[in-house]
């Protein structure tokens, strides 16, 4: 169980920047008990409503198993089916939820939504994901290398490929947990400098190191774990020509892996875009650990909502 001492309970979960190394830690902790521990009726009597305003899988199947495994119940909003969809105010919506719900998950197109959301409701919110960060998918990362490595401190995760919501999101909580973060992107599509600027801050606090690369290939070298997104997320389908020809030399494959070390875990957050920002090969092969990574989003996210609601 989560101690008293690091309750989270009625806390927001956007970004991990708002958070400390022992409420990871405890969260972490609470997500390995779950983990071998699955039904429960911690949250029985209690719902977490779900917005989404864009496509899922790992998240909603995840969100809503997982509060049914500790005796609780899940609503899934669409924006297509509820009003927020066609003009009514996100505060108002807000204010509305709060009287029946007892959390929300809001999976977003903008972090100024997910803040707005955050700030009229009564009840924790949860960030499923926005433009900026994907908390949920950073934790899943890190209790998984935990997993496979035995410990965070001092492990070499190299992350290859666009500066995105989930680049952020790993770069911030890896930095919090000491590990040594790479992030290697093509020039131009390095993370928001903001957001560096305070995860490389973060690293220097817990004896952990970010650092931006633009030579994958040397990026990788005596790497622990090698992580990769797709090059064009969900919104970007137009620069998909575009980010073809940036991200030529980014492709994931055995030839960079074997500038890794021998005992290199692959991670990918998955949907993947096989042969394009990595090799079939690689993904299907022995390395891989990411269906244990797609997993470990229900293990993690039953620990959040455990600790925000319960």
């Amino acid at each position: 169980m989560i101690s008293p001492t690091h309750s989270l309970k009625g806390r927001d979960i956007s970004t991990w920047f708002d958070f400390s190394q022992s409420d990871v830690s405890s969260l972490l902790a609470q997500a390995q008990h779950l983990k071998e521990s699955p039904h429960n009726n911690i949250l029985s009597g209690k719902t977490l409503g779900m917005i989404f305003e864009k496509s899922s899988t790992r998240t909603r199947v995840s969100f809503e198993v997982g509060m049914i495994q500790m005796g609780g119940h899940a609503l899934y909003l669409n924006t297509r089916d509820i009003q927020v969809g066609r003009g009514e105010s996100i505060s108002d919506t807000a204010k509305v939820l709060s009287g029946y719900v007892d959390a929300i998950m809001y999976r977003t197109t903008s972090h100024e939504k997910l803040q707005e959301l955050a700030q009229h409701a009564s009840i924790p919110v949860i960030n499923g994901l926005c433009d900026r960060y994907h908390p949920c998918q950073a934790l899943a990362d890190i209790f998984t290398i935990l997993e496979l490595k035995g410990r965070l401190t001092g492990v070499k995760a190299v992350y290859i490929g666009d500066g995105n919501n989930v680049a952020h999101s790993f770069m911030i909580l890896g930095a919090m947990m000491g590990l040594e973060i790479v992030i290697a992107s093509p020039k131009g599509y390095e993370p928001d400098a903001e957001i560096l600027a305070k995860a490389e801050q973060i690293a220097l606090e817990n004896k952990g190191s970010v650092v931006v690369e633009h030579d994958p290939m040397q990026a990788v070298k005596k790497a622990d774990v090698v992580y990769t997104d797709v090059w064009a997320s969900m919104g970007q389908e137009e620069e998909a020509e575009e980010r073809l020809k940036a991200f030529e030399g980014f492709q994931v494959n055995q030839q960079m892996l074997g500038e890794a070390k021998a005992d290199v875990h692959f991670l990918h957050c998955l949907p993947a875009h096989r042969e394009e920002e990595v090799t079939t090969s690689v993904i299907d092969g022995p390395c891989s650990a990411v269906f244990q990574q797609a997993e470990n989003r229900l293990h993690v996210q039953k620990a959040i909502l455990q600790a925000v609601i319960g």
